[in-house]
Parts: structure tokens; sequence; C-alpha cells
């Protein structure tokens, strides 16, 4: 696959402005957090009903759509812990409003219109392949009880480092994966992905591993780094084949537009949907 220099300084140019938000919402405080994974939960939600609309040939109801979307948010307000709004928990008295206006407009959207039953049992998935994904990774921000960092005076700033590491082990995976496949790649690696190599995604892999592991062993422990650079370049590659499966069932290139060079919602975060859940399963042995 040869290098393409203008697709390059494209994706590098937004890459630049995606980091910039990302890590503002990331690092500023709890809640600038909950505020950047709730947009991006909304937008892998409308574009991922988008994909199983074209899938299956069908147009969900709007009343189905935002039904889904206030369903799977109670999950996210499930696992923000302590997080309180006005001396209210977030977790106990705004999740369950968020459950209930979802289950009516998901009633009321399957009796608006003629209802395609693979099509709706494909969306409902969402709730697994994109709430629970998205409620564990803020399970893991405000988790006080899972110690990852060396100074053990330092524990309860674990949970402010865990979403950040394993963002950055997807993106150096994801990063290198491109550079060294466009470099030396071509051994196809997946017919679901014909531009994804063998050398690029071993060489991914590699990277990402010896970058973490290696370069942060002395503020983590490096058991925990070397789990999270596992999991991000095995299950962050698997998340990409997986959404790609899904963009060549519905016949499209990308999942959405948002990212000039990298497509949407979906494209910039599937890696990162499948990662999740394993490096909450992972983090649980450090508690």
């Amino acid at each position: 696959m040869a290098f393409n220099w203008k697709t390059f300084w494209t994706r590098a140019f937004t890459a630049l402005i995606f980091v910039a938000v990302m890590m503002a919402g990331l690092l500023y405080n709890e809640w600038s957090f909950l505020l950047l994974i709730s947009c991006i939960h909304f937008g892998c939600w409308w574009e991922y009903l988008k994909l199983n609309e074209k899938i299956f040939g069908t147009v969900f109801h709007p009343y189905l759509k935002l039904g889904f979307c206030l369903a799977g948010f109670h999950l996210l307000l499930l696992c923000c812990g302590a997080l309180q709004l006005f001396g209210y928990s977030l977790a106990s008295s705004f999740s369950l409003p968020f459950l209930l206006a979802g289950v009516v407009l998901l009633i009321t959207g399957i009796f608006q219109q003629r209802i395609h039953l693979k099509a709706l049992g494909a969306a409902a998935l969402g709730l697994i392949y994109i709430s629970l994904s998205w409620a564990l990774l803020l399970r893991l921000r405000y988790t006080a009880d899972i110690n990852i960092m060396e100074d053990g005076a330092r524990e309860a700033a674990s949970g402010f480092f865990i979403p950040v590491l394993l963002i950055v082990a997807i993106w150096i995976n994801d990063t290198c994966a491109y550079l060294v496949g466009s470099m030396i790649g071509k051994t196809p690696f997946s017919k679901i992905s014909p531009k994804k190599t063998m050398e690029g995604t071993i060489g991914g892999m590699l990277l990402c591993v010896a970058a973490i592991t290696f370069i942060l062993q002395y503020w983590f422990h490096w058991q925990v780094l070397l789990g999270i650079s596992l999991i991000a370049a095995i299950a962050g590659t698997a998340g990409d084949l997986l959404e790609s499966k899904l963009k060549r069932m519905a016949g499209v290139k990308d999942s959405g537009s948002i990212m000039p060079g990298h497509g949407g919602f979906m494209d910039r975060f599937d890696s990162l949907l499948v990662a999740i859940p394993f490096v909450w399963l992972f983090l649980q042995f450090f508690r």
C-alpha cells in the first residue's frame, strides 16, 4: 500500500483538533469527562442506527431512535459514582427518569410503524456494544478502589489515569499500524478490511505494547501497562474489524463524516468500544 501524503496530512490536521477536544474533556475535570463521553455516546448511537437501517433496508421511527439513546444514557448515569448535580446523585436520582423516558419512546416508536424484528434486535444490541462500553469507561474513571500507580500514595489518581492510558494505547496502536502498514505493508490482514495489512497490524501491536509498557513503568504497575496495551492492541483491532464488517454490510465507506480523513464517531471509536469491557474485566484483579 503506497504512502499517500495528502491523506496523511488531512488525517494529521483533523487528528490534532480531535486530540485537543479529547484531551480537554478527559483531563479538565469529572464533569468535562462525562460531557465528552455523553456526546460520543449519542454520536455513536446515531451512526449505529443509521448503519442498521442500511443493512436491513428499513427506517426507524425518530421516537425509536431517541428511545434507544435515552435508555442507553441511563446506563452511563448509573456508572457516575458519587457525582452529584444540585446535591442529587446522578446514579440514584437521574438515571431512572432517563430509563423511563427511553422505554416510553421505544414503545411509542414501535407502535408508530411496522417493525423489522431483525433490525430491532440488532439495534437493541447497541445497548451492550455502545452504552455498556461507555458506561464501564465512566465506572473506571470514577472508581476509587483500583490501584494502578507505583506510588501507593497516589492511589486515588488511578481513576483519572485509566481512561487516558487506554485511549493513548489505542491511538498509538492505530497510528503505528497505519504508518507501518503504509510503509512496508504487503500482506492483507483480513478480507473485511482490505487496506489493513499483516505487517501493519503486528507492527502496531508491538510498538503499542513497547511504548506503553517500557516508557510508563516508573509511574504505573508494569503488569497493568502490559495488560492494557495488549488489550488495546488485540481487542482494539477486533473492534476495528467489527465496525468494518458493519460498514461493508451497510454498503458505506464511513459510518459518518464528522471528521475529515477519519469518518464518523463509530470510525474513530470502534476500537475503544470493544477494548473497554476487556480492560474493565482485567482491572477487577487490581482492586
